[in-house]
Parts: C-alpha cells; structure tokens; sequence
C-alpha cells in the first residue's frame, strides 16, 4: 500500500477542514429555525449550497490547471472561512443563500482537490484502502464536530468563529509540510461525457449515493422523529448510521483492492437495500431494531462512496484524475440536489417508513446497473485478471493443482488468462 506518510499532510487538513464542515451544515439549520426563517427559505438555503456545489465542478479543474492543487485548497478554504464569519455578521436569510451557494463552490473545489490528489498518488492495488482512510477521517471528524454544539450553543457567535478557524487551520499542513501536490494537467476540458464513457458504473454510483446517503443525513432525523424517538433518540439514530460506516469502510476497501471491484460494489448495495427493507418495516417504538437497522444502513451506504470513485479512477488514464474527480462529485452533486426533495414527498403521501423503502428501490436500481456493466466490460481494467481467476491463483486447492504436471511440482503456479 502506498506509505501514508506521504499524505499525512493531506490527510490531516481533510480531517480539520471536515469537522468544520459537518458542523456547518448542522448549525446553519437549527439557528435559521431559530431566527425565525420561513422553511422554504431554509429549503432554498441548503439548495443553494448544492447550485454552488455543482458550478464547482466546470470552473476548479482549470484553477488547478493553471495555479496547482495546494493553492486552490488554499484560496477556496479562505473564501470558505469569509463567508462563515458573514452568516454571523449579517443574519438575513436572502444574505445567507449566496453565502451557502460560495461555501458549496468552494466545498465542491476542495473535494476535487483532496479527491483528485488522493488518486493520483495511489494505485489500483491500494486505491480503496487510501480512499477508505480519506473517509474515516472525514466521518470521524464529522461526528465528533457534533458534541460542539451542546458545548456552544447555536445563537452566539461563537461557533461560527470557530468553524472559520477549523477552515483557516486547514492550511496550515498542506501549506508547510507538503512537496507531494500532484502536477496540474497540460490541458482540460470538463466534458461529462467522456467522464461517463471512463466509468459509467462509477457516475451511476455517486449519482445513486447522492440521492440515498444526502437523503439520509436531511430527511433520516425526520424519519426517527416520526418513529416516535426523542431528541436524543434521533442522535443516537443518525450516530449509529455513521459508527456503521466506519466499521466496514476500511474492510470493504481492502476486499475491493484484492477482488473486482464490482463485486464489492454489489455486496455492500445489496447489504444497503437489505438494511432499508428492515427499517422500513419497523415499528414506531422498536428502538433496538432501528438502531440497528441504521448500523447496518451506515455500514454498506457510506462505504459505497469510496468504492465508486476508486473504480472510476481504476479505468482513468493518469491524466484523467482530475477529471474523474470534478465529474464523479458533479453527479453527487445532482443526486444530492434531487434526493432529499423525493424523499420528503415519498414521506408526505406514504409515511416515515416509506423513506427506507425509498433508498432500497435506487439501491436495488444501482445492482442491476452493476450487473449490466460486469456483462459489458466483464475484464477487471488495469489487474490482469478477473475476479474469478484471482480467486484460482490464490486458493491453496487450486495453487496445489496448477503447480503438479504429470506429478512434479512446477516452479510457480500457473496464471489464468483474462
């Protein structure tokens, strides 16, 4: 696996840029409730940040191109921080939707950054496992920015002004102890086409997880609440969705690296679509069995993200990461913008249960996908082998076959061909 060490830096400012981020979200809800905005404004709030998030994705790969990875994150993480402080400063709703639209811009850009950088300085052998890493700190971070809010509360200044700091703070690695910034494309284009012929199961996932996963951080608390679970109820069911998460995430990227890819990819959607069957037939007060079903929920969505980029990037030509990168969070970004509003009229004309039943009909929709793509492009690009054939080379039964020829032991076992 290629040495972490190297990316530590990265890793580092993706975890403290993160926190502050998760919290963001969080914050920006309950103190626009509490000001008094009406909820469409706070709809058109969380919109924007999406509009911001997906405009991204055409204008950072050229400032990448002509400036380079460091000074972007850089020069994007600074505007992010501005515009936190300006939320405080300036409390009007209409103030608040293009700040949310410049913080989505920047947030899109400096995903694309991490994300682009993170795949070129891995290989298909290791890609999952970094990228699984990536994600454990991002959803660490994410969790443990939420205990911030008891602590500080959401009507004073002060959380906004630390959440500035987490996005100042954030350059301080990459800017000081980073030499390992990736070189900027000669030439780019974002063409979404050529993206999707690279990897259409790869655009069909993050679209997938764009309309499930963001459903579930917006509309699951609604959800639980209509499940009949108190405000730490409702905590406690979004906290065990992601300590799920985190609990595959590293294991499913392992196995992926070693096997095709899509393989893993069916395993944890099914597992996903299983989950929310489970959760969708429920009932209101069985809180063992939501909390439950929203581990197991966390445990083969969340990892999904990972293992959708990491497959893209195994059909990329190094100089396609950058690409990859902006075009893959392009279709989140669309999933995202149209997944909490379905959601939450599936929920107004079916019921809270309906919302699992939801996820698991676009999750049981990714599966077939998969299974059509594995019968187009059934070769694992850039492995050399299939998953099937991998599973010869490295079963001791097999091994032991391969090497006997007319009763005498060759000196290493034969390779299938793919």
């Amino acid at each position: 696996m290629t040495g972490l060490s190297q990316l530590f830096p990265l890793l580092t400012a993706a975890g403290i840029l993160l926190a502050g981020n998760g919290i963001q979200g969080t914050l920006i809800t309950l103190r626009a409730h509490a000001e008094g905005f009406q909820p469409a404004l706070i709809g058109l709030i969380g919109t924007a940040y999406f509009a911001g998030f997906a405009l991204s994705c055409f204008a950072t790969p050229h400032m990448i191109r002509h400036v380079g990875h460091i000074r972007v994150f850089a020069a994007l993480a600074a505007i992010a921080s501005a515009a936190t402080l300006s939320l405080v400063l300036i409390v009007d709703p209409y103030m608040w939707i293009v700040m949310r639209f410049a913080t989505g811009f920047c947030f899109s850009g400096l995903f694309t950054v991490m994300e682009s950088w993170l795949a070129a300085s891995s290989k298909n052998t290791d890609r999952a496992r970094i990228l699984s890493v990536y994600r454990l700190i991002d959803m660490g971070a994410n969790a443990g920015a939420q205990f911030l809010l008891p602590a500080f509360g959401v009507l004073g200044f002060e959380l906004f002004a630390i959440i500035a700091m987490f996005f100042a703070v954030s350059l301080v690695p990459i800017s000081l102890a980073d030499r390992s910034n990736p070189k900027p494309p000669e030439a780019f284009s974002f063409d979404l086409r050529k993206v999707w012929i690279i990897s259409p199961l790869a655009c069909a996932g993050c679209l997938t997880l764009g309309m499930t996963n963001s459903a579930f951080r917006l509309i699951g608390p609604l959800y639980a609440d209509a499940m009949g679970m108190d405000a730490a109820g409702v905590a406690l069911f979004m906290s065990a969705g992601i300590v799920g998460g985190a609990a595959l995430q590293f294991p499913l990227g392992y196995l992926s690296d070693m096997l095709d890819r899509r393989w893993m990819i069916i395993m944890a959607t099914l597992g996903a679509m299983l989950a929310g069957l489970l959760l969708s037939t429920a009932e209101p007060g069985n809180q063992i069995l939501i909390y439950a079903g929203s581990f197991l929920f966390g445990a083969f969505a969340l990892p999904l993200y990972s293992l959708s980029i990491a497959h893209g990037n195994d059909q990329a030509e190094p100089g396609q990461y950058l690409l990859v990168a902006a075009g893959l969070i392009f279709f989140f970004a669309m999933g995202a913008t149209v997944g909490p509003l379905l959601a939450s009229l599936v929920i107004d004309k079916f019921g809270a249960p309906a919302f699992f039943a939801y996820t698991s009909s676009v999750h049981g929709i990714l599966i077939v996908v998969t299974f059509l793509r594995m019968a187009i492009r059934p070769e694992v690009v850039d492995k050399g082998k299939s998953s099937f054939a991998f599973l010869l080379n490295t079963s001791p039964v097999f091994v032991r076959m391969a090497t006997r020829k007319n009763g005498k032991k060759s000196e290493k076992p034969s390779k299938t061909s793919t």
